[in-house]
């Protein structure tokens, strides 16, 4: 045998055993893969439109993925967190300024939405779960006005309400004049709003009073389905008397450090979140009367790259 057919049938012996040694690394990520996928993930949600449609778009999009995925929609917010430090559930989605106030009894004052998310990444670690990246959609509190009574006195911020209190029937379902968070507190940092009328109401019946024209501002969250009409506004709160409530995946540790992979796609999906696209989202189920899996079904078919 020539020096020449030596080395070719040497090359030929060694791309083999190369080949071998590939395809048996890609066949055990392949198998540990469909193994981490086998596992069941549970996904919860709180008693609320929001949080159902956001635990189905995860579930929706995992599941495209090959996750098994089951769904526990409306666990009541008291018992939650119980829930997943117990296993019950793997993940739901929360809100930074809930797990810093409620769970870690944080004060919030003064704090950016950066630094209270890592106050809550920070908390979270030290019983096991972890907080993803936040999404820049923010559920804080805030206060709408009718758009046209805004231009009319040019009241587009909480300081300008404060002032032009006077012109303004103020609605209320009786328990924000009195929380530390409500009224009285915006009252310290803003002075005191006397307005023109302060009437209480039903919470689900404030935009009803104010297309009305019973009344002309109110409370609300700021992700409301019914905010996406150019007839309110949400005035802002310049002083940031509340504290951002930026949503977030909280999961267990120990599913994320089997399932990294889960991480990433959830980090994905949760930038594309923002306040306007979950008003929009909400408006659907609240306001058009959709149910909350197609509309999350809907959402990650337009939105989320398989």
């Amino acid at each position: 045998m020539t020096v020449k057919k030596k080395w070719s049938l040497f090359g030929l012996i060694i791309g083999l055993i190369i080949a071998i040694a590939v395809t048996h690394w890609s066949n055990q990520k392949s198998a540990k893969q469909a193994s981490d996928n086998n596992i069941q993930i549970t996904i919860g949600s709180k008693d609320f439109t929001e949080s159902k449609i956001v635990m189905q778009i995860w579930a929706v999009a995992l599941a495209r993925e090959g996750y098994k995925i089951k769904t526990k929609p409306n666990i009541s917010s008291s018992v939650i967190y119980q829930a997943i430090k117990t296993g019950q559930v793997d993940l739901y989605p929360e809100y930074t300024g809930t797990i810093a106030m409620n769970y870690l009894k944080a004060d919030l004052s003064g704090k950016s939405s950066q630094e209270i998310a890592a106050i809550a990444k920070k908390g979270m670690r030290k019983v096991g779960l972890t907080v993803l990246k936040a999404a820049p959609a923010n559920d804080s509190q805030g206060i709408v006005i009718k758009t046209s009574l805004a231009k009319k006195y040019g009241i587009y911020t909480l300081g300008d309400l404060q002032k032009k209190a006077d012109k303004v029937r103020f609605i209320t379902q009786g328990e924000f004049n009195k929380r530390s968070d409500g009224l009285p507190g915006l009252a310290t940092v803003y002075g005191k709003f006397r307005f023109k009328s302060s009437r209480i109401y039903d919470a689900g019946l404030k935009y009803q009073i104010m297309a009305n024209n019973e009344g002309d501002a109110a409370p609300v969250s700021t992700t409301e389905g019914q905010l996406v009409s150019k007839d309110y506004l949400v005035l802002k709160d310049e002083k940031h008397f509340w504290p951002a409530y930026n949503l977030v995946p909280l999961a267990n540790s120990s599913i994320l450090n089997k399932n990294p992979k889960i991480a990433k796609i959830l980090n994905q999906i949760d930038q594309k979140l923002t306040t306007e696209v979950l008003r929009k989202l909400n408006k659907k189920v609240d306001v058009d009367g959709q149910d909350y899996q197609t509309v999350a079904q809907d959402w990650v078919r337009e939105n989320v790259r398989k």
